[in-house]
């Protein structure tokens, strides 16, 4: 009981509970502190409210409940993600590269040599016999790779992918091109204009409509990088499933790319089927008219 007494004594007026009634001016400091008031001259540092200021230069660690390993975690996690990002720019970049620079050396058949190749066929029969031997091909691509996928090697993945986006632009190019040419809508311009427009058609998954110079204009402009990048990255989610080991990957890439080059063929010839109804349209209103279009 002495000590506690004694201990209630040292306390006095530190104490939160201590009566301010005893206050006598010139005694304490004029301020009031978290732990009651402190007398002055009594060699004691009053506890101010808030934190105290960093010391040593220690900056987060010197602060009341810093922790310096969190927030350097945090500066790791926050630099990681950066890298991460700065790499995926980089790889999207690069095989966007390698898929313009493969464009212009996609074989293509024009429209006579397919009439030569299925003869008899209507434009629908032939269009449909393009997309079977396009899916195809696609299916073939997203087998070989998960079949070189079978004992996965993490290094070589993103070359792994990038070989299988580069066949597949590969074949949904002259997918493309060659649609184009049975339906009549061929792009205008040289070998090089025509497959810079087939490309972006690929980028935006439609059709080219020649009789909108606008869809041209935005296929070579600098907007076609972006887009393409764009389109690359949504396949390369896609197929990463096509790196699954154990000859799983071979079977679910050549299911998915069959499925997205088929999906990708019914935009494009929905778009071409619209483009020439109202050309024919156009005509048969112009004849009737006694004048061409455009004249």
């Amino acid at each position: 009981m002495a000590v506690e007494g004694a201990r209630d004594d040292e306390r006095g007026p530190h104490d939160r509970s201590a009566s301010l009634e005893s206050y006598e001016p010139g005694s304490y400091e004029p301020v009031a502190y978290e732990h009651g008031l402190v007398p002055r001259g009594s060699g004691r540092e009053p506890h101010r409210r808030g934190p105290k200021p960093c010391e040593g230069g220690r900056g987060p660690s010197a602060l009341p409940g810093g922790d310096p390993q969190g927030a350097a975690s945090d500066r790791r996690g926050t630099g990681l993600w950066r890298t991460r990002g700065r790499r995926t720019q980089a790889f999207l970049r690069t095989v966007a590269e390698r898929v313009i620079e493969t464009a212009p050396c996609v074989p293509v058949r024009d429209l006579e040599t397919l009439r030569s190749q299925f003869p008899g066929l209507s434009t629908e029969e032939l269009a449909d016999k393009l997309v079977a031997g396009a899916t195809k091909g696609a299916a073939t691509v997203g087998a070989g790779v998960g079949a070189g996928a079978m004992l996965p090697v993490p290094p070589a993945m993103p070359a792994e992918l990038a070989a299988e986006i580069v066949g597949l632009a590969a074949v949904e190019l002259k997918l493309i091109a060659e649609l184009h040419e049975v339906y009549g809508r061929r792009a205008p311009g040289n070998a090089r204009e025509r497959a810079t427009a087939y490309l972006g058609s690929w980028a935006w998954e439609r059709g080219i409509e020649a009789i909108r110079p606008g869809s041209l204009s935005a296929a070579v402009g600098g907007e076609l990088r972006r887009r393409l990048q764009h389109r690359i990255m949504k396949r390369m989610l896609r197929n990463l499933p096509n790196l699954t080991p154990f000859l799983i990957g071979a079977a679910v890439g050549a299911f998915t790319n069959h499925q997205d080059t088929a999906k990708l063929a019914a935009r494009v010839r929905a778009d071409l089927r619209g483009t020439t109804e109202l050309r024919a349209e156009l005509r048969g209103t112009a004849d009737e008219a006694g004048q061409l279009p455009g004249a």
